[in-house]
């Protein structure tokens, strides 16, 4: 099991000044990687980076949230709302709604990622190879095999192929949001993101 700080991660400045990443995990480790977690700190409107071929999730998990414009019409995430996933080649426009945000980001260069929404006490066992937890608010993570007590702002991430249930609950209930489970399995064929949105 991996437990990351992400206020102890050093940020990235971006290339256009237009805010900061948190690299979190990366797998392999390495520049080509197959899979990445990130948290960044968008401070102002700019389009997103080109990941071509690469299933990209995205969620705000602080500030009033962002317009992203697609080729094909606007989506807009606010905090609180379902993860987004869509093809990182698309690199959307990002407007802010109300001054900077957080954001979570999971990328899939191979295989299948997935991102959910954390619902206190709510079960989780999609059958996946790795899976983890990014949390906003403290609290507890648990399974059947244990228990571990999570400060804000820390990703969990564990190989867990057998799909075990797991919970989180946080020391706040009436906090929102909370907590969002995170999912990755490896393959040849990667997986697109129409079966995954509402």
């Amino acid at each position: 099991m991996i437990i990351v700080d992400a206020t102890a991660v050093t940020p990235q400045p971006w290339r256009n000044g237009g805010g900061q990443t948190r690299e979190l995990l990366t797998w392999p480790t390495g520049g080509d990687w197959k899979l990445r977690i990130s948290r960044a700190d968008i401070e102002c409107d700019g389009p997103f980076s080109v990941f071509a071929q690469v299933q990209r999730w995205f969620t705000v998990i602080h500030g009033a949230g962002v317009v992203l414009v697609f080729a094909d019409g606007e989506r807009t995430l606010r905090c609180g709302d379902e993860p987004l996933c869509f093809d990182g080649g698309q690199a959307p426009g990002c407007r802010l709604l109300g001054g900077p945000t957080q954001d979570l980001n999971l990328m899939a260069r191979e295989g299948s990622a997935v991102m959910r929404r954390a619902e206190s006490g709510r079960r989780w066992d999609e059958p996946l190879a790795w899976r983890g937890l990014y949390t906003a608010v403290p609290g507890s993570w648990s399974n059947s095999s244990g228990q571990q007590w999570l400060a804000a702002q820390t990703l969990l991430w564990a190989d867990d192929a057998i799909g075990s249930a797991w919970f989180f609950t946080p020391t706040d209930a009436q906090s929102l949001p909370q907590a969002w489970w995170l999912g990755y399995t490896g393959n040849t064929t990667q997986s697109g993101c129409n079966d995954e949105n509402p």
